[in-house]
């Protein structure tokens, strides 16, 4: 433990007691021990994934420096921005007394036979610069202001080839004060997640793995391979290549308060955190994970308004006619190709296809023709890799609409007074006006994490009285991920006439019917 609050304890000790305290300190030459408590079972966590903190001054930034000190060898410390790892530097710096070792330019401290280097995360593809970098310990603080995708595939290369260490991952937070740090209350549900079906106790080991992009929580560390996608527990390993026998990884959450702190305690810190505004304060002192999350003005969705609309959502006995279908095809990569089904106001499950599953045209037609029922028109961007499975589906005389969002808007919002720049700050706006809970729509949205951080994920200025939403490259470059389920959902949401309904159009050859000339 830290001398610097030594002292503060030491008063309450007899003579004879403070004697032998002070005798044993210096025989003692570790330089530094964690606080009794919450500190210490995040120090001695036998997680792979360690979740620590919830309040502010629970000594998330000295536990960082105290494991890369006295438990591993090779540490990453990341910060959303480089910069802000100068705390841990300091913190470094005052436990050792000096700075030898510190290569300010390579962002790297050597001491004795450990290294520690030092990391931010500023925009999308500084995690490249760590693809095959192995630490045993990585350490991301404060990780709600982090991308998610970012974070998860920078702790991909956590190993080591050392068997006295633990290799591990550390990450430190409060509780988001934006939407866009959310997916670490999912990350941690069964610790942090109110509505989370089993929930943990603090400290506790949960197993998980990840399954085409998705967590799923198992029930033990037991070794599986996926049989149609589910797990199976019952195989023979000469059967399967050991890259496909998965071996679940653990979690925990260790909360801390400022209460665990005796060094805080003893300064006028609790006083500054309950001058803090609400919610600040609740989520600052109290570590409360339900207080607030305070929006952007300009995002397009209020979360609210999605999560209303998946509590309204339950799989009917008998589904009603479909009356559209989105599609967003892959653009390569590590993006997906994503059918929305609508029926009514309601929406159906996301049906998600990797990018290697639908490499060319006729393969992504094969897909929505298989997923259309009751002659629903299907709607497809036809930007860039959409227009070659548009052009199949024409062919073989589906009811398809290509949408261009990058063409001119022709509607209006719904007061009339605001136009759009394009279609896709239309489509945007008009999944807004059918979530808004003033407009009766009753809209239902399928219970989708992927879809709910999507949908919150846009935003929006006003030009004059035109709205114009952020471009996907816009998004993409702010949070690190393409909004390929929400784009799925805006193209299912419009409302295009089926084509034998349509007055006039029994003359007419399929493949040259244009919805929008009927309705315009």
């Amino acid at each position: 433990m830290a001398l610097a609050w030594s002292e503060e304890l030491l008063q309450h000790l007899t003579p004879e007691e403070r004697s032998f305290v002070l005798r044993a300190a210096a025989l003692d030459k570790t330089v530094w021990r964690p606080l009794p408590g919450p500190q210490t079972d995040a120090f001695q966590s036998t997680a792979d994934i360690t979740g620590y903190g919830g309040a502010a001054g629970g000594g998330k930034t000295d536990l960082i420096a105290g494991l890369a000190l006295t438990k591993h060898k090779r540490c990453l410390v990341v910060r959303r921005e480089k910069a802000q790892t100068e705390g841990v530097v300091q913190r470094l710096t005052e436990l050792l007394g000096d700075r030898n070792g510190y290569n300010s330019q390579k962002s790297i401290w050597q001491t004795g036979d450990s290294l520690i280097e030092f990391a931010g995360l500023d925009n999308p593809g500084d995690e490249a610069r760590w693809q095959g970098r192995p630490h045993d310990l990585k350490a991301f603080d404060e990780v709600t202001e982090m991308r998610e995708a970012q974070v998860r595939f920078v702790m991909g290369w956590t190993r080591t080839n050392d068997p006295k260490i633990k290799a591990r991952v550390l990450m430190t937070f409060n509780p988001p004060t934006t939407s866009e740090g959310r997916w670490v209350i999912a990350f941690f549900a069964p610790w942090l997640d109110d509505n989370h079906p089993n929930p943990a106790k603090p400290g506790e080991l949960r197993w998980f793995t990840t399954v085409k992009d998705k967590d799923i929580e198992l029930p033990n560390n037991k070794p599986f391979v996926l049989v149609d996608d589910k797990p199976c527990y019952e195989f023979d390993p000469a059967n399967y290549s050991p890259e496909q026998i998965i071996k679940p990884k653990s979690r925990t959450f260790i909360p801390a308060r400022l209460t665990d702190n005796p060094y805080y305690m003893a300064t006028d810190y609790m006083a500054q955190l309950q001058a803090l505004p609400e919610p600040l304060r609740s989520q600052m002192l109290n570590g409360d994970f339900k207080a607030g999350i305070e929006e952007d003005p300009w995002q397009v969705i209020p979360t609210s308004w999605v999560d209303d609309a998946m509590a309204r959502w339950t799989k009917p006995f008998r589904l009603p006619d479909m009356d559209s279908l989105g599609v967003d095809v892959a653009r390569g990569g590590k993006d997906k190709t994503i059918i929305a089904r609508r029926h009514g106001m309601w929406f159906d499950m996301p049906l998600e296809y990797p990018g290697s599953e639908t490499p060319n045209g006729p393969a992504v037609a094969g897909l929505v023709i298989s997923a259309s029922r009751d002659q629903a028109p299907q709607h497809i961007d036809v930007i860039g890799v959409g227009a070659s499975p548009y052009d199949f589906l024409n062919q073989a005389r589906q009811p398809v609409v290509g949408v261009n969002v990058a063409e001119k808007a022709l509607g209006t919002d719904k007061s009339g007074r605001l136009r759009f720049l394009n279609q896709r700050s239309e489509l945007a706006w008009r999944m807004r006006e059918a979530l808004d809970p003033n407009n009766n729509t009753d809209i239902a949205l399928p219970p989708h994490d992927g879809l709910r951080k999507d949908l919150c994920a846009y935003k929006w200025e006003l030009q004059g009285m035109v709205i114009k939403v952020e471009s996907r490259e816009e998004i993409i470059k702010r949070i690190g991920r393409s909004p390929d389920y929400a784009s799925a959902y805006f193209l299912a949401l419009i409302e295009t006439p089926k084509l034998h309904l349509v007055t006039g159009t029994h003359n007419q050859k399929l493949h040259d019917y244009n919805p929008y000339d009927n309705i315009r």
